[in-house]
């Protein structure tokens, strides 16, 4: 029975508490991807962009949680912008896999063009596939909702948000799986499960005289609406211009969650919250980016003693010659 708690507190711990429908949100957006998350970033950079980021946890693991992410968007005209977002998400027996399309609209509501204070609003639509793999599980150990097979539901997604820009301050606020959709491979068609998840990140960046270094700090919260999870990121990147064509990032994430689980120690009730601390590192050169992060999970229940990797890939095209003025690396790098 110890064993049996200690099991399912890591699996909320390490798992459940990270696992999100739709994209899963970790720490790619540290790593010049704000789009993957917010969608009112769609064509708010000077430069169109393509990223595309590999998550693995617990490399010692058999079906360890991974996620690939592919992703694009651009500017439109002289307010508009598009994108696009493919993913593929694995955990253990469940599976999802999705594509959006996104459109961005960003309105100048103040200044000249050169000064940055903009706000722009975003809706990203797209069909998300679930699939649950039950056809390992035991069907000598009668239970009349498992099937045997694999099951799989396909069903609507869509995000809306909105971003605001003042020059080195920027805020954004998102609504992920803004419509209720059923899964039946879990809800039985007994009531709607799907997870609404709120997004809100606030930064700034200071850029010191006659310094080659910008500091941003920033934060993110997320909450999700039935389960009344909560998790704050508080986030310090620091940027180096190496050169004209380069610029050198690196930083450190913390992330915390408001809600603990419950595990067994002994003849003692323990409760623990997920925490994770993330250091990362990237670079700039010309229209290429690279990023990496690991995390490290804190607590005396962890399932492995391993981290989790992510990479991000990226390039920038069509970039506009005339840039904004402000120290915003979010739309200007």
């Amino acid at each position: 029975m110890k064993k049996l708690f200690i099991v399912l507190a890591v699996v909320f711990t390490g798992q459940m508490a990270i696992a999100q429908e739709g994209v899963p949100v970790y720490l790619d957006y540290l790593t010049d991807n704000y789009y993957l998350i917010h969608p009112s970033m769609a064509g708010a950079a000077a430069c169109g962009k393509i990223r595309g980021t590999v998550r693995q946890q617990w490399f010692d693991q058999a079906d360890a949680p991974n996620l690939q992410t592919l992703s694009f968007n651009t500017g439109v005209g002289e307010n508009s912008g598009v994108g696009a977002i493919l993913f593929n998400d694995k955990n253990g027996y469940h599976s999802q896999t999705g594509a959006y399309l996104s459109y961005a609209y960003h309105l100048q509501v103040g200044g000249g063009y050169e000064d940055l204070n903009r706000l722009s609003f975003g809706m990203s639509a797209g069909m998300v596939q679930s699939r649950l793999d039950e056809s390992d599980f035991d069907r000598n150990d009668f239970d009349p909702i498992i099937t045997g097979v694999l099951r799989s539901d396909t069903y609507l997604n869509v995000d809306i948000g909105m971003s605001y820009f003042f020059k080195e301050f920027y805020a954004h606020f998102t609504v992920k799986n803004a419509v209720f959709q059923n899964r039946e491979i879990y809800s039985e068609g007994f009531e709607s499960n799907n997870q609404r998840r709120y997004l809100t990140t606030l930064g700034y960046l200071f850029a010191p005289r006659n310094s080659d270094w910008q500091f941003e700090p920033s934060i993110l919260y997320q909450r999700t609406d039935r389960t009344a999870e909560q998790f704050m990121d508080i986030n310090a990147k620091a940027y180096y211009d190496l050169n004209e064509n380069s610029v050198l990032y690196l930083g450190l994430s913390y992330r915390q969650s408001f809600d603990g689980a419950e595990y067994l120690d002994g003849n003692s009730v323990q409760e623990q919250n997920l925490s994770l601390l993330s250091p990362i590192f990237g670079i700039k050169y010309n229209e290429f980016t690279f990023g990496y992060n690991y995390s490290y999970q804190f607590g005396d229940i962890r399932f492995s003693n391993g981290g989790f990797h992510q990479i991000t890939l990226g390039i920038d095209f069509l970039c506009k010659k005339d840039r904004w003025s402000c120290n915003c690396p979010a739309v200007n790098l």
